[in-house]
């Protein structure tokens, strides 16, 4: 089943009076974590950078008890902390990249903190001096914005012609290799492996942990499996299966490429159309 991690990390927020809010017992089966003492230690990190920035650690980290029944209808009190979005971003930072879910939720926040970048604020003039300036100002930009698009253009209508070509298929290091060609990615062989096993494109099984492909990404077309050759092993005297390998197809590229934050240049164009020219009364 497909992961959005997004929307699966909203699926958990609450929203208060103050503002929207994490628990962190809700969120540690989430992020790939079993025990709460292992979790405890990556927020206690998550505090103590945040303390280091010079900001107030209980902004974004508030003690918290909850309520959990631990069997025969009896509930007793543990511990928990409210965290804010930031304080979620600090957790994920701190805590286990080993695990796959830690890993997609590093990404997932590396791409949101990007596009944040990349989207200037709005200001509002006050006067008619600052509306002239301003308006001046957001000329430039949609000028600089048409620029862009053009330059970026044919490299979008490349990644479509990709997932409707039907070239066949890549290897993930190969798959990992084309999606960094985006300035927005950074991705290597590891890491793309880790973030599809985080989404659930793929699962490991067996006593070495190989990597398959779930038959729901096979039939949709994103993934290829194909099975592994037979040796004969030299220690043992056996014919033997080799690990199947994993292939991404151009339709799979062409999402693993929407996922990850890759330049739209629809977004761009939106964008330009969005930029209000202020005029004086």
């Amino acid at each position: 089943m497909d992961i959005d991690v997004g929307a699966s990390l909203d699926s958990l927020r609450t929203v208060t009076l103050e503002g929207e809010e994490w628990s962190a017992r809700e969120l540690m089966p989430f992020s790939g974590y079993e025990r709460w003492e292992r979790f405890r230690d990556a927020i206690s990190r998550a505090i103590q950078s945040v303390e280091v920035s010079g900001l107030d650690p209980t902004d974004h980290f508030r003690g918290a008890a909850k309520m959990v029944r631990v069997g025969s209808g009896v509930s007793r009190q543990v511990e928990d902390y409210r965290l804010t979005r930031y304080g979620c971003y600090i957790l994920f930072q701190n805590a286990d990249a080993r695990k796959p879910e830690i890993a997609a939720l590093q990404q997932y926040f590396a791409v949101q903190t990007r596009k944040q970048e990349l989207t200037p604020p709005r200001a509002v003039p006050t006067n008619f001096a600052e509306a002239l300036e301003l308006a001046a100002m957001e000329v430039r930009r949609a000028e600089a914005l048409e620029v862009k698009v053009a330059e970026l253009t044919p490299s979008a209508r490349a990644w479509d012609v990709l997932a409707s070509a039907g070239i066949g298929d890549f290897s993930v290091d190969e798959a990992a290799k084309i999606l960094s060609r985006d300035p927005v990615i950074q991705m290597g062989r590891d890491r793309l492996f880790t973030y599809m096993h985080a989404v659930g494109w793929l699962f490991r099984q067996g006593p070495r942990r190989r990597w398959h492909a779930r038959q729901s990404q096979v039939d949709c077309g994103r993934l290829v499996e194909r099975s592994g050759a037979t040796f004969l092993n030299t220690n043992t005297g056996l014919m033997e299966m080799s690990s199947p390998t994993i292939r991404v197809t151009a339709k799979g590229l062409a999402e693993l490429h929407k996922r990850l934050g890759g330049v739209d240049t629809s977004v761009l164009a939106e964008e330009k159309e969005s930029i209000p020219l202020w005029r004086s009364a």
